[in-house]
């Protein structure tokens, strides 16, 4: 089994990223706990859910409790990482004074890369989009705790399909026979929702229409402004985000479609952290105040980290992914 002592992880470089640690960490041993462990569900063996919570427990051995001076964190890479780091600056300055520890952002390129990072213990603290998120409670033994939220604890966003105005597209049947964006075979809004719920409206991705992925929401929907795509399901809350950077005029687009809210971006914390560690970051994320802060003015419409239970809040992520035939393995999220 990969193990790092207690202090070990706060003086590791990132970069470059030691490959064959990386590997042999993803691949994974059975844990010496595997024997014992009376509920697994579909974590992966190195993992035990004995109290059902359908995440990663924390070690019983002390040893093999993480507690690293400088904490990694991470945001999910559903948009060009690099402009992130300065946007959640204030939070990772909270997060400093909080916890104690030196934090380093780590601009992670992909959600593979993200997910193995927190499984060979390169990365404490991450924010995974919503469809990966089961991939890193199940392969990276992350476990999360919170989310954006508005003040009166309303959270959630949508995926829309859109279209060009002008494209002569005016409803979800007349895609048959287009070519349309989806983002990344792990995406909720972007590939697994679209596949679970157009069949319901009448339209069978693959089977009536060329899905095409493009990598990103935000690829899409310039695709679709570009003509590249007949239309694409993205994300609300990423091409908001697209529209108040002026990337796109929303005049040259509509909406053919609009979904109920799936839960947005988790918040998590890798299983092995020490206990005292956890209560310090859950402390940090819910004592931030996002209003007036460059945080706050990129995700409009919330004001602060919610708690949430992953069981709960994400069931209707798991239903559709296995409405879709999903197994969370290191190849699927790839």
């Amino acid at each position: 089994m990969f193990t790092l002592t207690t202090r070990s992880l706060g003086s590791l470089k990132f970069a470059p990223l030691l490959a064959a640690t990386a590997i042999a960490a993803f691949l994974g041993t059975v844990d010496a706990r595997a024997d014992d462990c009376p509920n697994r569900g579909d974590l992966d063996p190195i993992y035990c859910d004995a109290d059902g919570d359908l995440v990663a427990d924390a070690p019983t051995d002390p040893s093999e409790l993480v507690d690293p001076d400088t904490l990694v964190f991470a945001y999910t890479p559903v948009e060009d990482p690099a402009i992130y780091e300065d946007i959640w600056q204030p939070f990772i300055d909270h997060l400093k004074a909080v916890t104690g520890r030196n934090v380093h952002f780590f601009a992670v390129q992909s959600n593979s890369a993200e997910v193995e990072a927190m499984r060979s213990g390169r990365l404490h603290i991450a924010g995974f989009s919503t469809g990966p998120t089961p991939f890193a409670v199940n392969l990276a033994g992350a476990v999360p705790f919170a989310l954006m939220g508005a003040d009166d604890g309303r959270f959630g966003y949508t995926l829309q399909l859109y279209t060009r105005v002008d494209s002569g597209i005016d409803s979800i049947e007349d895609l048959k026979g287009k070519r349309v964006a989806h983002t990344s075979p792990t995406s909720n809004s972007g590939n697994q929702a679209p596949r679970a719920l157009f069949p319901e409206l009448g339209l069978v991705p693959e089977q009536d229409y060329e899905v095409v992925y493009s990598g990103s929401h935000d690829q899409s929907m310039l695709g679709v402004v570009a003509g590249d795509y007949d239309a694409a399901p993205v994300a609300s809350e990423v091409v908001e985000r697209m529209a108040q950077r002026n990337l796109y005029d929303p005049a040259d687009v509509k909406i053919l479609y609009e979904s109920e809210p799936f839960p947005t971006t988790s918040y998590t914390y890798a299983h092995n952290l020490h206990p005292d560690l956890v209560e310090k970051i859950k402390e940090a994320f819910f004592t931030f105040d996002m209003k007036g802060t460059a945080l706050g003015e990129e995700f409009k419409g919330v004001t602060k980290f919610i708690p949430i239970s992953y069981k709960k809040d994400w069931n209707v992520i798991r239903t559709i992914q296995k409405a879709n035939g999903v197994v969370y393995t290191p190849e699927n999220l790839k």
